[in-house]
């Protein structure tokens, strides 16, 4: 198996073929020519250069390629220069912009005024010129003609010779160019859903009003019947079916069989249950993503696609009860390799579930890492894992903990397989996922027939447990009627439980599936008194986490979207929103945030 580093999308698009949403850099400056402005040309233009270096060495697309950054072609001095900046800025597909500046300029002269662009400014810290004064001056202009924008405003005074961008500066200008680049890359696409709504479960109901209005994406549905018209004619990829599913024989090892002897399947049955699944996974990228191969083939039509980020299977229970389930599928579409290599995963929802492929999509779009799709199902407390096991919690499980298990599919990612230098459990962006990485997920996973009590079609389940206490964050976004979109998010740990501790718990459930243990960093009030009260204030009965502390990023986001968030255990100096927020209130940020989100409305509402 070989895992190479590819710069190029699912759909085979090589990076230079494609409009890449970009982060603009608008260089302003005191506009009055006879010295002052002149003496301020250099300077001004280098912190714009020094933002734009800072972006493109550290953030990346989620398709592995370095963010892209467009500079003003002047400084910006009045209404003029601010005009030719928006012009190129709307050709160059500028998503989110950046208006830096170390002195005092013209406020509602030389601010992006436009529509279709997040925004932030940059005002420098220094004493030789007010950089903080049109900081305040042009954020209370933003304010006042409902353009909110985010303020950035270094803690310590630099000299005016200093190029040096300080640390906290660096931090809010990176989170707010990742999270504008995670707009700018769901707009304009799809989230396409395969089937219907699973087992009357509320965010299986695709809502495209939520999409299209808050996010920029076009909702799809196609029949699951499409699937099997393309295994019957023969409408997929041959070439690569013959290798994945010679890599799938390879490296795919079958787990036991849960089900009692008179319900299992022959081992000619599940043989041809592996082929299916493996044309199905082929299947449903083709339809997400398209394949040129397929034009190839004489399938014109189907090479194109749908345009989309994302999308979700229904699966339970009318596909389930009748053909293989979508276990395989989900997992390896999901995961940052499959027979082809290290590559991007595509966002592939359980149930269809689209409000929680969008949490899923966020985070994914932020780090290019696997998110992982989970069924929150229950509480322990401490008092009833000693009363089952004999065994009292200690370390990050000593509060309790949540059981995250979804049936049957997640993202190989978060077995914990991959390690770190210190040989930690780690869940890598795909592009430095390695051949050691990808094995070492795949040799803790086992493929066990699907229970069939549940898939009487068969199929098979990824099984893996989560190894190694992994900081990780779960999220999920509900729809409230009268209210809209709401998202909560949840950082905390993964806990390795000692393995008899694991076993007596696990096999209380389901063990063929996918399954972690999560300890939320506890504040002591509110959703975060304990875990418990987590578990209580969750608003449905799934959710996804990612690999890190992304809380802090996640609200930013949302602040862009204009999605309020209803609890996170997020430290209050790690947030950032727009400067307008403030207006709301600076007590209860919570309320003021819901108010704020409401007054500015969805994004593209």
């Amino acid at each position: 198996m070989k895992l190479r580093v590819k710069v190029k999308t699912e759909s085979g698009k090589e990076a230079n073929d494609m409009n890449y949403p970009k982060i603009g850099i608008r260089p302003t400056i005191d506009g009055r020519w006879g010295g002052v402005r002149e003496s301020l040309e250099q300077q001004t233009m280098n912190m714009a250069r020094a933002a734009a270096k800072l972006i493109s060495d550290n953030l990346r697309y989620a398709d592995g390629t370095p963010v892209q950054c467009v500079i003003a072609d002047s400084t910006i001095g009045g209404g003029n220069e601010a005009g030719a900046c928006a012009e190129k800025f709307l050709r160059e597909n500028v998503i989110g912009s950046l208006t830096v500046t170390p002195c005092w300029c013209y406020g509602s002269e030389t601010m992006d005024l436009t529509t279709n662009t997040v925004k932030a400014v940059w005002g420098f810290n220094g004493t030789e010129r007010p950089g903080a004064v049109y900081l305040a001056a042009v954020l209370a202009a933003h304010a006042q003609r409902g353009l909110p924008a985010f303020g950035i405003y270094g803690r310590d005074v630099q000299d005016a010779g200093d190029t040096s961008v300080p640390c906290d500066v660096q931090e809010k200008i990176l989170r707010f160019a990742r999270a504008a680049i995670a707009v700018g890359q769901m707009k304009n696409k799809a989230y396409v859903g395969i089937g219907s709504v699973s087992m009357g479960i509320a965010g299986s109901f695709l809502d495209h009003d939520f999409m299209q209005k808050y996010l920029g994406l076009r909702s799809e549905w196609v029949d699951m019947t499409e699937i099997l018209r393309r295994i019957d004619l023969g409408i997929f990829d041959p070439d690569e079916f013959n290798k994945a599913l010679a890599w799938t024989k390879e490296f795919c090892k079958e787990g036991f069989d849960p089900n009692i002897e008179e319900k299992r399947f022959t081992p000619e049955q599940k043989a041809e249950q592996w082929e299916f699944v493996v044309k199905m996974t082929l299947i449903c990228k083709d339809i997400l993503l398209g394949n040129p191969n397929l034009a190839n083939l004489g399938f014109h039509e189907e090479a194109l696609g749908r345009n989309a980020i994302a999308g979700g299977f229904q699966g339970q229970r009318m596909w389930t009860d009748y053909k293989p389930n979508g276990d395989f599928t989900e997992a390896i579409i999901n995961s940052t390799f499959d027979w082809n290599g290290n590559r991007q995963p595509t966002i592939f929802a359980t149930e269809n579930d689209g409000l929680n492929g969008v949490s899923m999509l966020f985070t994914h779009l932020m780090d290019g890492a696997a998110s992982i799709f989970a069924d929150v199902r229950t509480y322990w407390s401490p008092d009833a894992v000693e009363r089952v096991t004999g065994w009292k919690p200690e370390g990050k499980a000593k509060d309790g903990f949540i059981h995250l298990i979804n049936s049957g599919a997640a993202a190989l990612d978060g077995s914990g397989g991959t390690k770190d230098e210190n040989g930690e459990s780690i869940m890598k962006p795909w592009w430095d996922m390695t051949d050691k990485d990808a094995k070492a997920c795949l040799d803790k996973t086992q493929w066990c027939p699907g229970n069939n009590g549940y898939f009487r079609g068969g199929g098979f389940s990824s099984k893996w447990e989560t190894e190694g206490e992994m900081p990780v964050t779960m999220l999920r976004l509900n729809l409230i009627d009268g209210l809209g979109p709401v998202m909560q998010i949840a950082e905390g740990y993964t806990v390795d439980l000692p393995s008899e501790v694991n076993h007596t718990l696990l096999y209380r459930t389901d063990p063929t599936w996918p399954s972690t243990w999560f300890a939320p960093v506890l504040t002591g009030k509110g959703a975060f008194t304990d875990a418990y009260s987590v578990m209580a204030n969750w608003g449905a009965n799934h959710g996804a986490f990612c690999y890190g502390h992304k809380g802090a990023d996640i609200i930013t986001l949302c602040a862009m979207l204009r999605i309020p968030v209803s609890m996170h255990n997020v430290c209050e100096s790690r947030i950032f929103r727009p400067h307008a927020w403030s207006a709301f209130g600076t007590e209860d940020k919570e309320n003021a945030d819901y108010r704020a989100c409401k007054t500015y409305g969805p994004l593209y509402g």
